[in-house]
């Protein structure tokens, strides 16, 4: 039986390096499931949108597709945004939406894979604070999960890890930086817990002019696309209801 098509639904950017590396991503994904088909559409900005890639499997004649939110927390997007453009398509198609990234032990390892490409190594671990830096919510839902990440990565060995947001809520990742110097932290490090470049990743970074280490964005990494893999096999289980059904 033919497979459904898988389509990342990106949030879009009018920064150029967002797309870039959210095609970049799906190129890896693409890797490591020759046989799958694997499309992208974008919420605002850039092409081709949500509506016009449905639109376009549509006319192929896909019948089945996973709608699959390139996000890392259940936040406006995915709880509204992308349901309401899935519920506007096509009626001869079965959309599945697959669950968000996160939380996943795989993003963790990612996380600590940018970390060490930035110059840490796994013995700087017990010496080194980490601000595990998001873009921010004003959905309390998805800062309790920035804040329960932080908890269990901090088990994993680090120093301490301190939750900090680039919008919406407090504490910004230059109060986090200081808040692990003040704890007695040798080094500070900074993991934007983001996908891909733009205004608020560059907000991170400004705000990490004070920390020792700043690591890359989590971009196309191998655990960032066999999570992606993950949510498309999950959401092709018959127990979940398709949209419009």
């Amino acid at each position: 039986m033919r497979r459904p098509v898988l389509l990342v639904v990106a949030h879009g950017s009018r920064d150029p390096r967002h797309a870039a590396t959210v095609h970049d991503l799906v190129r890896r994904v693409r890797s490591l499931r020759p046989g799958l088909r694997v499309e992208t559409g974008f919420l605002d900005f850039n092409i081709p949108s949500v509506r016009g890639a449905l639109e376009s499997l549509d006319a192929e004649g896909v019948r089945e597709v996973v709608a699959l939110p390139l996000l890392l927390t259940r936040a406006f997007h995915a709880k509204s945004d992308i349901p309401a453009v899935l519920a506007e398509a096509p009626p001869r198609l079965r959309i599945r939406q697959a669950e968000v990234l996160g939380p996943s032990p795989l993003l963790l390892a990612a996380l600590e894979r940018r970390l060490y490409e930035a110059g840490l190594t796994p013995a700087d671990k017990s010496s080194t604070g980490v601000v595990l830096a998001s873009a921010g919510s004003s959905d309390p839902e998805a800062i309790a999960v920035i804040a329960e990440i932080a908890r269990e990565w901090r088990h994993t060995g680090w120093c301490a890890v301190r939750p900090a947001f680039a919008s919406a809520s407090l504490p910004r990742t230059e109060q986090a930086v200081a808040e692990l110097r003040a704890a007695g932290c040798a080094r500070v490090a900074v993991a934007p817990y983001v996908l891909a470049p733009g205004f608020l990743p560059d907000r991170i970074a400004r705000g990490a002019a004070g920390a020792d280490v700043l690591a890359d964005v989590l971009g196309p990494a191998p655990e960032v696309a066999r999570v992606l893999l993950e949510r498309y096999e999950q959401a092709r289980a018959p127990r979940l209801t398709a949209v419009g059904a």
